[in-house]
């Protein structure tokens, strides 16, 4: 920023994107704001069948870890906390006495005395608590964790206007992520440098001392890399141009093969959800004679499972599987609530530590 100019200078994406998200006035911490919900839909607000299948996967966690006296719950990006809301919500209540259910959010705790507030038994954290057992869940979390773009083998900049401009050359670890998962990034073309959710993932799990961490998210694979970049913005439903000026959430996709641990599986969303019971299947006619209620209500939840499993939709997001300690899941072929043996068949394909 110059003396003539108060303009402030532009700066690589990953920190005018955390500015942009989580600084003074940012985007997701700005109080009295909408939350999340406000401003896009993701498979919690679809329907509450999402939050049913993953009290399922915990359930099965619970039966692997040999039913423990504290069952631990973490939602990493938990927004007001509706998935833990109905998560609890779907559980059996000796279960959800176990359960220490912990919202890891950067944003103010939401007031559970408010109309549709969260329940009154979730913890509000702003890191991952160490030392749990159970399951800890990140739905559409990684996205929002900033990065850096490369263009030509350079970092792009960025000023609060959006305007991009050519910055330095790459670094050697940013070089050396970008040449082992997203081929030609390095030299030719655009790119998003990951190395930060690799980072971010690996410290989640590593807070884990036994059960299972899943990350759900919008992402891509080595092999199908976008030629362009996925970056981009949100606003009030809809998308916008990525401007980080703390009017617009900005995301890009993520690559959940870079992120994958050893043992990883990686799934779509809709070989996930049909593991744990989420049918789009109509329900039988005859039951519209028998019990006209029960019909009514079989077929609108058909409708929420055909759209949290829709192809070119909710169902390809990516579920990275993560087991700690215990075995990788889903299990064998017949039981697919249930975990597989520990020989790490089905890992993601070039998973590896970053």
């Amino acid at each position: 920023m110059s003396a003539l100019d108060d303009t402030p200078a532009p700066v690589r994406w990953r920190p005018a994107t955390e500015a942009a998200l989580y600084g003074p006035d940012g985007f997701y911490v700005r109080p009295g704001g909408p939350g999340p919900a406000g401003h896009f839909r993701t498979s919690v607000h679809a329907s509450p069948l999402y939050a049913r299948a993953v009290a399922r996967l915990l359930c099965a966690v619970d039966a692997e870890l040999g039913r423990p006296e504290r069952l631990d719950l973490v939602d990493v990006g938990a927004g007001r906390g509706e998935l833990l809301t109905g998560v609890l919500a779907a559980l059996p209540a000796a279960t959800a006495a176990r359960v220490r259910p912990y919202a890891v959010e950067r944003a103010a705790a939401p007031d559970p005395a408010a109309p549709g507030g969260p329940d009154r038994r979730i913890r509000w954290v702003a890191e991952p608590p160490a030392g749990t057992t159970g399951l800890l869940f990140a739905n559409e979390w990684l996205d929002n964790v900033p990065l850096d773009v490369a263009e030509d083998g350079r970092y792009v900049l960025v000023a609060t206007d959006g305007t991009e401009s050519p910055g330095g050359p790459l670094d050697a670890a940013d070089r050396a992520w970008l040449d082992r998962w997203w081929p030609t990034g390095s030299r030719t073309g655009r790119a998003e440098i990951g190395l930060p959710r690799d980072q971010a993932w690996a410290a989640a799990v590593a807070t884990l001392d036994r059960g299972l961490a899943v990350a759900v998210d919008y992402c891509h694979t080595r092999e199908a890399r976008p030629p362009y970049g996925t970056l981009t913005g949100f606003r009030a439903g809809r998308e916008v141009a990525p401007v980080p000026d703390g009017g617009c959430d900005v995301t890009a996709h993520v690559a959940l093969d870079a992120c994958a641990g050893p043992g990883a599986t990686l799934l779509t969303q809709r070989e996930a959800l049909t593991a744990l019971g989420v049918s789009g299947g109509r329900p039988p006619l005859a039951l519209a004679s028998t019990d006209p209620a029960a019909y009514v209500r079989a077929l609108s939840a058909a409708g929420e499972a055909a759209e949290l499993t829709a192809r070119g939709g909710l169902g390809d997001f990516g579920w990275l599987i993560q087991p700690v300690g215990v075995p990788p899941w889903p299990g064998g072929a017949g039981d697919g609530v249930g975990f597989g043996s520990a020989d790490g068949a089905g890992d993601a394909a070039g998973a590896g530590t970053p």
